[in-house]
């Protein structure tokens, strides 16, 4: 069998995923060739020619990611910050759009010796990781409900050598990490927020668990309590940093100025300029 130019084989994925309106087919491609080739994806050009099965394991591998299963579905690992973590059908899959909150809470707690860090709604864990991995000298906490998203989380935490506790429990439960209450530095959440019946890219809609995805009628349901939540956990002068749906750009920051223990409440805006998550601060002591 003669080898085959891989230059080709990126181009016809590149163009099948276009067509089925992958949002960054030329990307997705050179990703899953890297995946394939087992390399790097800057370094794809140092292999101009590949044998045929690698040609067919990278057309199956578009074949799916054309039925729009998401990209990380098939590698089989998603990054977030520092981090790489395994993922799959049952959890959430990590957007780099939280990069950005972690970006943000790294700096909050840049000074803090030893912080003590709760990732509310964790899904596989990744945030927790990426704090962990950042600050190895963090005492992190991780809390999830449900059970299959649970089951990533340890998987992944295991994989990271034990560096996170995680909790089952719900974010809406009274008594939630009461052991922790008012001794929180950093309190991180990328919680469900899109407003139930929005319309989503089907790699959400079909292969997302639909309650890491929605969070009720406005979506607000689940942030409600994480506030609740935040708000007996901080330490006097800790921070708080929730994701939230871009419509939520007025609204979150409301929910914020409400609790009348958290102070200096901001909006962040993503790459592109849309409202992406909120922070705010537990009043220093008197």
């Amino acid at each position: 069998m003669s080898r085959q130019p891989l230059r080709l084989a990126i181009a016809e994925a590149e163009r099948m995923l276009a067509e089925c309106g992958v949002s960054s087919p030329r990307f997705d491609a050179e990703t899953l060739a890297a995946h394939v080739v087992g390399v790097e994806r800057s370094k794809l050009m140092m292999h101009p020619l590949v044998d045929p099965p690698v040609v067919e394991e990278l057309r199956k591998l578009v074949v799916r990611r054309a039925s729009r299963e998401p990209l990380q579905h098939l590698l089989g690992t998603a990054v977030l910050g520092p981090v790489e973590v395994a993922v799959g059908p049952g959890v959430f899959t990590p957007r780099p759009e939280t990069e950005l909150l972690l970006e943000w809470g790294l700096t909050a707690i840049a000074d803090v010796p030893s912080p003590l860090v709760v990732d509310l709604c964790t899904g596989s864990g990744a945030l927790a990781l990426a704090v962990a991995a950042s600050r190895p000298d963090a005492v992190v906490h991780a809390v999830e409900a449900d059970a299959g998203a649970l089951t990533w989380a340890q998987r992944n935490i295991a994989a990271h050598g034990g560096t996170v506790t995680l909790h089952a429990a719900d974010v809406r439960w009274t008594d939630l990490l009461i052991e922790l209450e008012s001794h929180v530095d950093l309190v991180l959440c990328n919680p469900p927020y899109v407003p139930d019946h929005t319309p989503v890219p089907p790699e959400v809609e079909d292969w997302d668990p639909h309650g890491a995805v929605f969070g009720g009628p406005d979506g607000l349901e689940i942030i409600r309590a994480v506030i609740g939540a935040s708000a007996g956990l901080l330490r006097y002068g800790g921070h708080l940093a929730i994701e939230h749906d871009d419509t939520h750009g007025e609204a979150v920051p409301a929910l914020l100025r409400r609790r009348r223990v958290l102070t200096d409440v901001e909006e962040h805006t993503d790459l592109n300029g849309r409202p992406r998550f909120a922070t705010a601060r537990r009043l220093p002591q008197a």
